[in-house]
């Protein structure tokens, strides 16, 4: 699972989500990409099995991309503890996803693989997503 190697802080506040993308909502490497249509939280346990899901469906030819990165701390107390005492442990990563994200790209296979490769993974998250290709792709025969 995807984590980052250390941190400046253990603990992140929860922040806000509004409004859209402003980085990463491009096609930047592969020609078929899915993008988020919704905001949210995506955990790391989501994104690889969103990662496997692709990589099986398109038995390991072409080439897939990882858009996102859980880098935010969430942090839970156990059960049944009182109020106060501090703030929880970290449990588990986010990656704060806001609409026109784009989330997974891949390259090197056909246009039909590409698209329901990208319906499988985008089953595996929480969020409604939309399937793009590349403005000057023309599929090579």
């Amino acid at each position: 699972m995807l984590l980052p190697k250390r941190t400046k802080f253990r603990r992140h506040q929860k922040g806000k989500m509004k409004g859209n993308a402003k980085r990463g909502s491009s096609l930047a490497f592969g020609s078929f990409a899915i993008k988020s249509l919704e905001q949210c939280w995506i955990t790391s346990r989501q994104i690889e099995a969103a990662r496997i899901a692709v990589t099986r469906f398109m038995k390991r030819e072409g080439q897939v991309w990882i858009r996102i990165f859980p880098d935010k701390p969430v942090t839970k107390k156990p059960a049944e503890v009182r109020m106060g005492k501090g703030k929880g442990a970290p449990e588990y990563w986010v990656a704060v996803v806001k609409p026109g994200r784009i989330i997974f790209e891949c390259e090197g296979v056909s246009e039909e693989t590409a698209k329901e490769a990208m319906r499988l993974a985008a089953q595996k998250l929480p969020i409604k997503t939309k399937f793009i290709t590349r403005r000057d792709y023309q599929d090579e025969v």
